[in-house]
């Protein structure tokens, strides 16, 4: 009966009312300078690799909630979502978050979850490179399973437009002004020429490029990526990819945002006064970013949980017939 009880209480559901940001005050308060000083440290070493892990929570909390799932390798019984469409090629720097999980299991071991480290580097990856700072809510619990499928189904292309992406964010009570200041994630970053070759050579099927693109930038991108470039070559996403400002918006506004699911937002009439208004305003794009973020950190599965020993893999469970043997 004890190994049951253990596998009760290791399986519990998560509320996002369960979040505070004192979480972890008493169990491991050194967790938030743990995470800050690990990724400081990676971005002196790659700045890419914030950006990168930035993206952690949008792709982690859209399936499914934000509940490590993105993190699980494959098993033979499980494809996880690391190779999905929308991950594959793209999300990188696992490895930091296998760190920052490291240094603390050894610091408060069993404490901290992995979905919890994901919304915590996220908001260190925007602090770290210019953008606001913010008071997270933790408390979240890992997943034991993970979806490639869902992934793959769930997350918008790079070739989406406005009204797709109004859609989906709709679905996870987001509205338009989230969906464009979340949109400014991409302040920081690169994408890959596989993202816009549609985009430059064959828009809405008509073998040609993207009208919407300024023209000198459109004559930057086919030197860049032409037909028969190598797509992973990667560009970046605006005029100041390491530094996390409203230069994203004022790309936009002058046609040379990089994606079609960036441009989009601008050459849309429901979306095109917000893009102006941040383009103008930093500080309010960086007010709505924060709001937005933490109502995306909010999104929670109903489905059981844990804390995982290690970011990757679930942690062991009793085989079947141990639990019995304990149970008679």
């Amino acid at each position: 009966m004890f190994m049951f009880l253990i596998f009760i209480i290791n399986t519990v559901l998560v509320t996002s009312a369960d979040l505070k940001p004192e979480h972890y005050s008493k169990t491991c308060p050194q967790a938030e300078t743990i995470v800050r000083n690990i990724m400081k440290i990676s971005f002196l070493k790659e700045p890419r690799s914030v950006a990168s892990i930035m993206r952690f929570q949008f792709h982690d909390c859209f399936v499914n909630g934000c509940d490590g799932s993105l993190l699980l390798d494959d098993t033979p019984t499980m494809l996880g979502e690391k190779l999905s469409l929308s991950n594959i090629n793209s999300v990188r720097s696992f490895e930091v978050v296998d760190e920052i999980k490291e240094a603390l299991e050894k610091a408060c071991p069993g404490i901290v979850s992995c979905a919890d480290i994901i919304i915590m580097a996220s908001r260190d990856a925007i602090a770290l490179t210019g953008g606001p700072d913010w008071q997270v809510k933790l408390g979240r619990l890992d997943s034991l399973s993970a979806s490639q499928d869902n992934s793959s189904d769930i997350m918008p292309s790079p070739t989406s437009n406005a009204t797709t992406l109004i859609d989906l964010f709709q679905q996870y009570n987001l509205n338009v002004k989230d969906l464009v200041a979340l949109s400014g994630s991409h302040s920081i970053g690169k994408a890959r020429c596989f993202s816009i070759m549609t985009r430059l050579y064959n828009q809405s099927g008509s073998g040609k490029a993207d009208p919407a693109f300024n023209p000198s930038f459109r004559a930057e991108l086919f030197k860049q990526c032409p037909l028969d470039v190598d797509q992973n070559k990667t560009l970046n996403l605006d005029a100041t990819p390491v530094i996390f400002d409203n230069q994203y918006f004022k790309d936009l506004v002058d046609g040379r945002g990089f994606l079609n699911s960036d441009q989009t937002l601008f050459t849309f009439t429901q979306t095109q006064g917000l893009v102006r208004l941040f383009s103008i305003d930093q500080n309010e794009f960086f007010n709505a970013f924060v709001e937005g973020m933490l109502k995306l950190g909010d999104l929670q599965s109903d489905q059981p949980g844990e804390i995982r020993k290690n970011c990757r893999v679930v942690n062991s469970r009793p085989a079947p017939h141990v639990m019995y043997e304990h149970m008679t």
